[in-house]
């Protein structure tokens, strides 16, 4: 049985990251831009959640909405004066601007609040665990709303890729940025929503990630951020099943090696498995071969 509590724990933590790699696949596949800023992002959306819900007493929902409206504001910001105007410039020059971003964001919270780590409330505090065959198996309220809300969000952002004009947009711009301009999609709008919704998710990401580890502070999101690009790599980027399914893999195999393994070696392992998989194969689980003409 404690073997099924740590696979269950395993596929909370993967939901999380999988929530993550969302935001990384989406705009790695449609602006072909490495956001490295993305758990940053997470960050502020935690802090938003933290005042409004832990110190203000809003509603959960009402702090987690308006944690996505600072996220989404936010990351279009850094979209437009970051990232827009080095659309055209080397792959590096983006890398090392969305570091710069990254470190900006981190300097910019421990200014405002402080590097002391916070004491996180639970959004869900209210909601009891559930308890299965007679009590030996106990499942935390954070692990239910969070696997629940990885698969409706990425069952919503599928459809809307799929069957929306905006989705349709989004699917051009990511096969020819040149040819989908010719044809009248707006490409500067479409990225920026790209970034919008991929921040919104990193908010919902950081309320969920809190909530299960209760501890903020500036860096919370380096690490979550890392392990979910670690992710969306794994399950082939640009991928949205791809993210979804590595970041579940991902938590399993992390929980798994600190209860069977080693805790210190836990993060050794997840990174190990991603060169072995990308070496048998090279896109990614879900990834597919892109065939550039010359």
């Amino acid at each position: 049985m404690q073997f099924f509590s740590y696979l269950i724990n395993g596929i909370s933590l993967g939901s999380v990251y999988a929530l993550i790699a969302l935001g990384y696949t989406m705009v790695y596949g449609i602006a072909k831009m490495l956001n490295f800023a993305h758990g940053d992002v997470i960050m502020i959306g935690s802090y938003v959640v933290f005042f409004a819900f832990g110190s203000a007493g809003l509603n959960p929902v009402l702090a987690i909405v308006l944690s996505m409206i600072v996220c989404t504001v936010l990351g279009v910001v850094v979209e437009r004066v970051a990232y827009r105007p080095l659309r055209e410039a080397p792959s590096l020059a983006v890398l090392i601007t969305a570091i710069g971003v990254s470190y900006l964001l981190q300097q910019v919270a421990q200014l405002s609040w402080s590097s002391n780590p916070k004491s996180f409330t639970s959004v869900v505090s209210g909601m009891q665990p559930v308890s299965l065959f007679g009590g030996q198996l106990t499942i935390s309220a954070e692990t239910i709303v969070t696997i629940i809300a990885c698969v409706v969000i990425m069952i919503v952002l599928m459809w809307f890729v799929n069957y929306t004009p905006a989705g349709h947009a989004m699917l051009a711009v990511s096969e020819d940025r040149g040819a989908a301009q010719l044809m009248g999609v707006n490409v500067n709008g479409t990225i920026s929503l790209t970034f919008a919704i991929g921040s919104a998710l990193a908010a919902v990401a950081g309320a969920l990630l809190c909530s299960s580890y209760p501890t903020l502070q500036p860096t919370t999101g380096a690490m979550p951020g890392i392990k979910a690009f670690v992710a969306a790599v794994f399950g082939g980027i640009g991928s949205i099943p791809g993210a979804f399914v590595g970041g579940i893999l991902l938590g399993i195999i992390e929980n798994l090696s600190k209860a069977y393994i080693s805790t210190q070696l836990s993060d050794a392992i997840v990174f190990l498995v991603l060169v072995v998989v990308l070496i048998v194969k090279p896109t990614g689980l879900l990834g597919k071969k892109v065939n550039v003409k010359v």
